[in-house]
């Protein structure tokens, strides 16, 4: 089951920096290259802030492949990340 990252800021921005890196979608990466790739991404587009803009954009642009990045890139933090769930 998805655990909520909607609540966890961290996951949050971790994803949505994932969301806007070059990392291929629904593959499964190794925690290294997911790792490589958010750095990437922040130092690229200048922080977590600048990410969240640039996924956005992509929404506008590109809404009927960016939910499904979105749902992918979650899916990879959540694998490693996991967080207690919330009752």
């Amino acid at each position: 089951m998805r655990n909520d990252t909607s609540t966890d800021t961290v996951a949050l921005a971790r994803a949505e920096a994932l969301f806007v890196s070059d990392m291929p979608g629904m593959t499964h990466p190794e925690p290294a290259d997911i790792a490589e790739a958010i750095r990437v991404a922040f130092r690229r587009y200048g922080g977590a802030h600048a990410c969240a803009a640039e996924m956005a954009a992509a929404f506008g642009d590109y809404p009927e492949t960016s939910a499904r990045r979105m749902t992918w890139a979650r899916d990879q933090i959540d694998r490693l990340h996991p967080h207690s769930e919330v009752p």
